[in-house]
């Protein structure tokens, strides 16, 4: 492979780098409040983008069977909102006993209380070729759940609780979630033959709206000059967020393809991005609401802004490696599956044709 084959395979990995060294540079352009205006943007019109593109290119049928894998959908959403979070609480009273900062360990146990995001799985799962469908469905509404769900957590691992403001919430995700997709699904009625013959860079179209949205997180962390830690506990939680990450994103790989549950590799790619990334732009206004008045209310912070950009990055360099074994797999399950039809009609020729 060439040198031009390798950069061009992994362009969006080297985005990504490229929009976080944009980000250090200049980081008032991206920030709230800034010439991009992120907060209507990005908040709004990037997500709702990610959303009805996706609804664009998703076949109906492919959605409406998405909506039956219960199986999924409960692995999923118990992983994510019950597994992680007492994973976490384990972890955090381990990890107190070290010199890192208590205030960042609460907010990593926060992290852990988050619902999943709205457009990171969905992207990186579609970019792989996995259960896009499924992917949606989870991420809207896992979200969804996480508007009831994630303060509760709150208030049985970190001992808060607040008044949610669910309407606002529910409103947001409506216009910006499922309003985008259902249009999305409309419009693909009236143009099914165009989509089919032309063949759309959806892909490419939902990776450039994620770096925007990455783009602008990074704006929003360089140029918060609130946070104040010292440098190794910075560097501690930084490490301690990319191992966590690691091993839930090992585990749900390996634990998925138990033939119990009868996963397919398809599936298995969108529990790996479902299951284990949290939600920026759900998790900071919750943080907000939960933890108003906090005085660590920024460190506590921090470990989710830490969370966000990992989970994209540790996706991004993975996209390629899991889309490989993922073809693999799907060969090798095509394949097996083909060895055992002719057994099973052998069997039923045998059983047909008694000896006289």
């Amino acid at each position: 492979m060439s040198a031009f084959e390798k950069v061009k395979g992994n362009w969006f990995l080297l985005a990504i780098v490229l929009v976080i060294s944009l980000a250090d540079i200049a980081p008032y352009i991206g920030a709230k409040g800034g010439p991009i205006k992120p907060e209507i943007t990005v908040k709004y019109l990037a997500v709702s983008f990610i959303f009805f593109n996706s609804g664009l290119s998703l076949k109906t049928e492919d959605l409406r069977t998405a909506l039956f894998n219960v199986k999924l959908h409960f692995f999923i959403q118990f992983f994510t909102l019950a597994v992680v979070p007492c994973l976490v609480w384990v972890l955090v009273h381990f990890l107190l006993m070290t010199p890192v900062d208590e205030w960042l360990l609460k907010g990593l146990q926060v992290v852990g209380c988050m619902p999943p995001p709205v457009s990171s799985a969905v992207i990186l799962t579609k970019a792989v070729g996995g259960n896009e469908a499924g992917a949606i469905f989870n991420s809207a509404f896992g979200s969804f759940l996480g508007i009831v769900v994630t303060p509760v957590l709150l208030l049985v691992f970190m001992g808060s609780s607040s008044s949610v403001p669910f309407s606002s919430i529910f409103t947001q995700l409506s216009l910006t979630v499922v309003v985008p997709l259902v249009l999305g699904q409309i419009v693909r009625l009236f143009i099914k033959g165009w989509l089919e013959r032309t063949k759309p860079p959806f892909g490419t179209l939902g990776k450039a709206v994620l770096l925007l949205i990455i783009y602008s997180t990074f704006c929003d962390t360089f140029s918060n000059t609130a946070l104040h830690i010292d440098h190794y506990s910075l560097c501690a939680m930084i490490f301690i967020v990319f191992v966590l990450q690691v091993c839930l994103i090992s585990f749900t790989f390996f634990i998925s393809q138990v033939q119990y549950f009868g996963f397919t590799p398809s599936d298995t790619v969108a529990i790996m991005f479902c299951s284990t990334h949290k939600s920026l732009t759900l998790g900071i206004p919750m943080l907000k609401i939960v933890f108003a008045g906090y005085e660590h209310l920024s460190l506590i912070s921090i470990p989710l802004l830490v969370y966000h950009p990992t989970q994209i990055l540790l996706g991004g360099v993975l996209v390629n490696r899991v889309k490989q074994w993922m073809v693999a797999a799907d060969k090798q399950r095509l394949a097996k599956k083909n060895e055992e039809e002719p057994s099973t009609e052998c069997k039923e020729d045998g059983k047909s044709s008694p000896d006289v």
